[in-house]
């Protein structure tokens, strides 16, 4: 081999390693940019996603937004108006002072008069509304004293028992039949369960006091232990409160006794079925009156 050839391939040798060596490092440097761009291209699809649900949230959010506004702009617009006409009012009160003022039939004093009375009116409205409200207040605790004594007395017979309101207070008909033996004030074993329930209602409300009334037909009696109808409504009224007293513990300061004869019917005596209707006990509960003579009172 010549020198010359020797030079030649000696050169020719480095280029080789070094050719080759690129070729290596491509080849690794394009394996790893399809690793890249894969991951790449996956975060891109997530992303893409993400914004997507980003905006179908923001496009509800505006829609939203956009209900909330129009409904804050009409509640706005109810509010200005009803300034405006509050401004009005307290503008035309002003003018209707002045005018006062400035007649010459009226002085300062009475003009001044004039305003402590409108004021004075203002307050006896404030009074009214709140009878009015002491008033649905107490409706709806006679309401609800009725249903408490349904829902304790049960599915007795509506023609033996009657639970209503009238007139302010609570009412209770209890026929004869159910409480006592014919012509006689003795309590039935019956009634006194009957009694009982209606006994647990009342304890519960410690403050409400109640009469208890005896009602008769207009048949007369006469026996050896009974007089008349007087006698015997009263009898069975006095019957109801001792058993209430003494069985059921409610205090006798809260009961009054009452026998009403004859002289209050619910029904005609001319029949036998009026005439039983007639033949009952009542319970009156009572209106508390002594709460509104409080706010009778003025403070």
């Amino acid at each position: 081999m010549s020198t010359s050839t020797y030079t030649y391939h000696s050169l020719l040798a480095p280029v080789k390693v070094l050719s080759i060596s690129v070729l290596i490092a491509l080849s690794l440097s394009a394996c790893v940019t399809k690793k890249k761009y894969s991951a790449l291209d996956a975060q891109y699809k997530q992303m893409e996603f993400a914004k997507t649900d980003c905006d179908t949230k923001l496009a509800a959010s505006k829609e939203a937004n956009d209900k909330l506004n129009t409904q804050n702009g009409y509640l706005q617009t109810q509010i200005d108006d009803l300034r405006k006409q509050l401004e009005d009012a307290r503008k035309s009160n002003t003018q209707v002072l002045t005018t006062l003022q400035d007649m010459s039939v009226l002085s300062n004093k009475q003009a001044e008069s004039v305003k402590q009375t409108l004021q004075a009116m203002g307050e006896k409205d404030n009074y009214i509304q709140g009878l009015q409200s002491a008033m649905a207040r107490k409706d709806s605790l006679n309401m609800s004293l009725v249903m408490n004594l349904k829902g304790a007395i049960g599915d007795l017979n509506d023609k033996d028992i009657n639970i209503k309101v009238d007139k302010s207070a609570v009412y209770i008909d209890i026929s004869d039949k159910m409480l006592f033996t014919s012509g006689k004030a003795t309590v039935t074993e019956n009634a006194k369960v009957v009694l009982g329930k209606v006994a647990k209602v009342l304890n519960a409300q410690p403050d409400v006091e109640f009469l208890v009334e005896g009602h008769t037909d207009s048949v007369s009696i006469h026996t050896d232990c009974v007089e008349d109808n007087w006698d015997l409504s009263v009898r069975r009224a006095t019957a109801i409160v001792r058993i209430l007293q003494k069985q059921y513990g409610i205090a006798p300061a809260r009961m009054t006794a009452a026998g009403r004869s004859q002289y209050l019917p619910v029904d005609n005596n001319d029949t036998a079925e009026g005439r039983a209707h007639n033949r009952r006990t009542r319970i009156v509960i009572l209106p508390q009156l002594d709460q509104f003579f409080k706010l009778l009172v003025r403070k």
